[in-house]
């Protein structure tokens, strides 16, 4: 459980330094080679984290120590997930196991989500924001032109 936390606070700590630091770059600047070398060795490690360190640590989490393997069925709060099979009235048989694998799957989504949305923020931050134009309350706006 330490091992898991600790690698999902490092990579929660790596996301908010890449916001911050994606807010503190001048725009248009050129990078040294050391600059790059620096950037790559740290999106590989991010890399490192959430597809290959945080799956780890889950999966052994959930096999060794909450003993989730495919012969443990789930029957869920008040035996609602209970299969056919069991006498329960569930059509499908639901192991720990399976409940396992979508935690990792949903952990691939995150660290997907995440990157996308760095890589999406890195490459618009030099796109001008918008401005809000005051309007009155039937919609014109109130700048006069000319």
């Amino acid at each position: 459980m330490i091992a898991l936390a600790t690698a999902v606070i490092i990579a929660v700590m790596g996301d908010v330094a890449i916001v911050l630091y994606s807010k503190r770059r001048p725009v248009g600047k050129y990078l040294t080679w050391a600059e790059a070398m620096a950037a790559a060795v740290f999106a590989f490690f991010m890399f490192n984290l959430w597809y290959g360190i945080i799956p780890h640590q889950w999966i052994s989490l959930a096999d060794n120590e909450w003993g989730w393997r495919a012969d443990r069925i789930l029957y869920g709060p008040l035996a609602v997930l209970k299969p056919d099979s069991a006498g329960g009235v569930n059509p499908v048989t639901i192991s720990y196991q399976s409940v396992r694998d979508i935690g990792v799957v949903v952990i691939y989504g995150i660290g997907l989500t995440l990157q996308v949305w760095h890589w999406a923020s890195w490459q618009n931050r030099a796109k001008p924001k918008t401005e809000v134009v005051p309007t009155t309350t039937y919609g014109r706006p109130l700048a006069r032109k000319g």
